[in-house]
């Protein structure tokens, strides 16, 4: 069976990517698995240009079919941020998904209520030489101040989904792979990535 790498060191991610690729065709392939040690640096000025440096650099070092992806979470109250920086917005080095939580709601304080947001998600699919092929997913909600569930990662557990009263965090995996920004990436890569299997 051909392999595809999931471009990611983020065990949080490559369990979702995991989830949503089952069913396909591919052995699936992380970087751990194959003694992969790579990172990358994210300073890009898209979620295309992210992905897509995370995607080549990993296809090349292993020679495979690689999909990676770059996502944010963007707040109207903020303008739009953390956005590329979700991943280190918090101030101070080491920060921890808890310690980046709660300088969100910090710079939040006092901003009228609700606090529209939404997750985007930018995924890249390449092979060690050709151009990345891109998808994207957006998964609209709102932030709120108090934190709740424990099924997810990074700001999930203060992203609520106003239509089903639940945050991202108190999702099931599978109501996750229905409706995150990823999913909806990833779901959106798949006829792609089953042609290129194809001849690849």
């Amino acid at each position: 069976m051909k392999k595809l790498l999931l471009g990611s060191n983020n065990v949080g991610k490559l369990r979702e990517m995991q989830e949503l690729l089952e069913g396909v065709e591919v052995a699936l392939v992380t970087p751990a698995s194959i003694g992969l040690r790579l990172e990358v640096k994210e300073d890009g000025t898209t979620y295309a240009e992210n992905a897509a440096r995370k995607a080549l650099a990993f296809a090349r070092q292993s020679g495979l079919l690689t999909l990676a992806d770059d996502s944010g979470l963007e707040v109207e109250a903020l303008e739009g941020a953390p956005g590329l920086r979700s991943a280190r917005f918090a101030p101070q080095p080491g920060a921890t998904d808890a310690d980046r939580r709660a300088y969100l709601l910090q710079q939040l304080r006092g901003k009228p209520h609700p606090w529209s947001a939404r997750f985007r998600c930018t995924v890249a699919l390449t092979n060690p030489a050709g151009d990345p092929f891109f998808t994207e997913g957006i998964c609209p909600g709102e932030i709120i101040p108090q934190e709740r569930g424990d099924n997810g990662f990074g700001y999930d557990p203060i992203f609520l989904l106003p239509e089903i009263g639940k945050t991202m965090a108190e999702l099931s995996m599978e109501e996750k792979n229905r409706l995150s920004h990823r999913a909806r990436a990833v779901k959106a890569a798949i006829p792609t990535l089953l042609e290129w299997l194809s001849f690849y």
